[in-house]
């Protein structure tokens, strides 16, 4: 068997060039940015959730101290504490009109949370009075 001289052999060229590889680069590097800004707001989307659990929860135990006959002041402060202790900036009270009592709640809100008037499903006032802006609010109606 007789080689061929090398300038009778086809070449070919395979494998891929700059341009394909810059592209395949670009879209996983867009990808995976897609997917941290996912996780992102995933991670704070459980943050805030976490914390209206806690309101809803300190506002539940209000209105279940404050409804009982023996109900006192040192009851509120207690929660009032713990409101301050599990969210930040927390406080706890009790608003009454018309026999029916509310038990509110207000926090700090998130900062990367959307404006109000960017939200699509904006929350009714806290306990028929707007919560003062930068706070989030749960309000819990209870009777005596």
């Amino acid at each position: 068997m007789s080689k061929a001289p090398l300038s009778h052999r086809e070449t070919r060229c395979s494998g891929s060039s700059l341009i394909e590889v810059m592209l395949a680069v670009a879209v996983m590097a867009v990808t995976a940015l897609g997917l941290i800004a996912g996780q992102l707001w995933t991670a704070r989307e459980a943050r805030a959730m976490s914390m209206r659990e806690h309101a809803a929860w300190i506002a539940d135990s209000v209105a279940e101290a404050m409804s009982a006959p023996s109900a006192s002041d040192a009851a509120l402060r207690q929660w009032s504490t713990r409101a301050a202790t599990l969210l930040p900036r927390g406080d706890a009270s009790v608003v009454g009109t018309g026999g029916v009592s509310a038990a509110r709640v207000t926090w700090t809100a998130s900062r990367n949370l959307p404006r109000a008037d960017d939200m699509i499903d904006k929350p009714e006032p806290c306990g028929g009075v707007d919560a003062p802006v930068g706070l989030s609010c749960v309000a819990l109606a209870f009777v005596k």
